[in-house]
């Protein structure tokens, strides 16, 4: 999968104003300052597609980014931690939640992993409700450039086991640094693959 052109389409506050479902989709999500903007950024080769900011809960709306003019790139809001008031994260809660469960077009869902963290319980959980919705997801692990790469592995690792208590079958696996430009080959082959088996 080759990016060729990449165009923000619009920011929609719930599921009725997003763009006519007639087009493939791949959303991105994560806790809040996992990197998910950068790796949008990196992703796209472009520098400031997705708004990158220091300030956790930047992402308040579902953005969509036509790519090829064939399918759209969807920077959905980060859950768990936000300096934003509690009914204001239920609003994103809901608005996310209606987005993944509702979608017919959305393919798979990119579940963004800080690599520097031991298993965080708020991904275990939202990584849970995927499965139990029956929903397509990939794990992507952010920012391993951040530690050694034995430290990596080894938090990677126990990521795994910890999920492999409750599932029979893992995702898909990936590790991503968008400092040192790693592992979006691997993204993008990825949903080539999806991609392409739409149409098969």
């Amino acid at each position: 999968m080759e990016i060729k052109q990449v165009e923000f389409v619009k920011s929609s506050t719930n599921l009725k104003q997003c763009p006519t479902a007639d087009k493939p989709e791949f959303a991105f999500i994560g806790r809040s300052n996992v990197g998910k903007s950068s790796l949008i950024n990196l992703l796209c080769n472009r520098n400031k597609l997705a708004k990158i900011s220091t300030r956790p809960g930047k992402t308040q709306l579902l953005n969509h980014f036509l790519v090829n003019e064939a399918w759209y790139l969807v920077d959905l809001p980060g859950y768990g931690y936000a300096k934003v008031s509690k009914g204001q994260r239920k609003i994103f809660k809901g608005m996310m939640l209606n987005y993944l469960e509702g979608r017919r077009t959305l393919l798979c869902t990119f579940v963004l992993i800080d690599s520097r963290l031991s298993p965080q319980q708020v991904d275990l959980d939202f990584i849970q409700w995927m499965g139990e919705k029956g929903l397509p997801f990939a794990l992507v692990f952010t920012k391993t450039d951040k530690l050694g790469k034995n430290q990596v592995q080894s938090n990677i690792a126990l990521f795994r086991k910890t999920l492999i208590k409750d599932w029979e079958e893992l995702p898909p696996i990936f590790l991503t640094s968008a400092f040192k430009k790693e592992g979006r080959d691997e993204l993008l082959a990825y949903i080539g693959e999806v991609f392409s088996a739409l149409n098969d």
